[in-house]
C-alpha cells in the first residue's frame, strides 16, 4: 500500500513542553508554532518553581506577549506550598493540571516531594475540580534498592497504581514513558489514566545517549525492547497515549559540555522539527495512519480540550532530505540546538488550512 505525499493533521496539542523563562523564553516560545502546534502544556519547574494560581497566570501573560497565536495550558508546581483551597482557586482560573516531581530527579526538581500520601488532600480537591495530576514517573536512584536511571521508571509504577486505587476519579497522566513496564502498567489502568511518550523516546535507546550528551535527557532512553513497546502502542491507536514532547531547552554549552563536579544538562530539544520529526518516525515503524490521534485526537480527549471547527490543519509533504541545521537558535546564554541536527526529516510543513479552506 503506498503512502500519501501529504497529510492533513487536525491542531497539534503538545501535551509536555517546557518554555523556560526570561531571555530563553523569548527564543523558545515562537518555535512551538513553528513546530507545527497550536496548544502547549506548560510545565512548571522554572527558577522558582510556579506553586499557586497568580504566578502560573502571570507566566502565561509572559508567554502569550512573545506568541499569542498557541494556547497554553498551565500547570502548578507539587509542593508543600500548595494547599486544596489554592486547587480549588487554580482551577476557577483555568489552571489545568499539578505537576508532580520526585525529588531529584530531573531539571530543577530539587523542590520535588518525597511522599504521597502528605498530598492526599490536594489529590482530593483536584478530583473534585476536575484538575489533572501530570507524574514524572521515576524515584530517586539508591544504591540501598539498587535503583539507577535504567530502572527509576518501573519503581515508580507501585506508586501509579496506589494514587490510581485511591482517587480512581483523579485523571493521571504517566508523563514521557520509556518502558514495556509502563506501557503495560497504563493500559492496565482505568480510564482516567493516559501516558505521553516523546519523540525522542521513540527515536533512541541506551547506545544513542551512552557517551553522547545531546541525546541525554531524564528519564533516560532504555533498551530496544522499551522501545518497541513504545512503536506498539502508538501504531494500535491506544487512546490514553498520546504525544508530549518534553521538549527541553538548554544552552548548547551545558549541554556539550560536563565536568567532574557538573554533568551535562538533562533534556532534548524538540519544538522547532516537532510535527515533521513525529511524522518521520511514526512512518518509520508503519504508524503514519495514527499520526493524528497521536498528535492531536486522543491528548485533546483526555484533557477535554476537542478540536473545534474553525481551528487549523497543518499539512505536511514529503521533503527532499534536507538535514536540520547544526548552527541552532540564539546565541550565547540563550543558543539552543534542536534534536535530530544534521539528520534529514522526511516530512516538512508546507501550510496551516482551516476546515473551510481544506474542503
Amino acid at each position: 500500500m503506498s503512502q500519501p505525499d501529504t497529510i492533513s493533521v487536525a491542531s497539534p496539542a503538545d501535551f509536555h513542553v517546557h518554555l523556560r523563562q526570561g531571555p530563553l523564553a523569548e527564543v523558545v516560545t515562537k518555535h512551538v508554532r513553528q513546530g507545527g502546534f497550536s496548544l502547549a502544556y506548560v510545565m512548571p519547574n522554572l527558577k522558582p518553581p510556579i506553586t499557586n494560581t497568580e504566578q502560573a497566570l502571570l507566566y502565561r501573560a509572559q508567554l502569550q506577549a512573545i506568541d499569542p497565536a498557541v494556547e497554553y495550558l498551565m500547570t502548578l508546581y507539587l509542593s508543600p506550598e500548595l494547599t486544596p483551597a489554592e486547587i480549588r482557586r487554580a482551577a476557577r482560573a483555568g489552571i489545568v493540571g499539578v505537576k508532580s516531581y520526585p525529588r531529584g530527579v530531573t531539571t530543577n526538581s530539587e523542590g520535588g516531594i518525597e511522599s504521597y500520601e502528605a498530598y492526599y488532600p490536594v489529590f482530593a480537591a483536584m478530583e473534585e475540580e476536575g484538575m489533572v495530576l501530570n507524574l514524572h514517573g521515576e524515584v530517586p536512584s539508591s544504591a540501598e534498592t539498587n535503583t539507577c536511571v535504567l530502572n527509576a521508571e518501573p519503581a515508580f509504577l507501585p506508586h501509579l497504581r496506589k494514587l490510581h486505587a485511591q482517587f480512581p476519579r483523579l485523571r493521571i497522566v504517566l508523563e514521557h514513558a520509556t518502558t514495556r513496564a509502563a506501557v503495560e502498567c497504563v493500559k492496565s489502568l482505568g480510564d482516567t489514566v493516559a501516558c505521553t511518550i516523546t519523540a525522542h523516546h521513540l527515536a533512541l535507546t541506551v547506545d544513542d545517549w551512552a557517551g553522547q550528551s545531546w541525546h541525554f535527557c531524564k528519564p533516560v532512553a532504555k533498551y530496544p525492547d522499551d522501545r518497541a513497546a513504545l512503536w506498539e502502542v502508538v501504531k494500535e491507536g491506544h487512546p490514553r497515549f498520546f504525544l508530549g514532547s518534553d521538549s527541553a531547552p538548554h544552552p548548547a554549552e551545558t549541554k556539550a559540555t560536563a565536568s567532574p563536579t557538573q554533568p551535562c544538562a538533562a533534556g532534548v530539544y524538540t519544538s522547532p522539527i516537532l510535527l515533521p520529526l513525529v511524522a518521520h518516525l511514526l512512518e518509520s515503524f508503519g504508524a503514519l495512519d495514527k499520526l493524528e490521534g497521536f498528535v492531536s485526537t486522543h491528548g485533546r480527549a483526555f484533557y477535554g480540550r476537542p478540536v473545534a471547527e474553525n481551528d487549523r490543519r497543518v499539512v505536511l509533504k514529503r521533503a527532499s532530505g534536507k538535514a536540520v541545521g547544526i548552527e541552532g537558535y540564539g546565541s550565547g546564554p540563550t543558543h539552543v540546538v534542536p534534536f535530530w541536527a544534521g539528520k534529514a526529516i522526511g516530512w516538512e510543513i508546507v501550510e496551516e488550512s482551516s476546515r473551510e479552506e481544506i474542503s
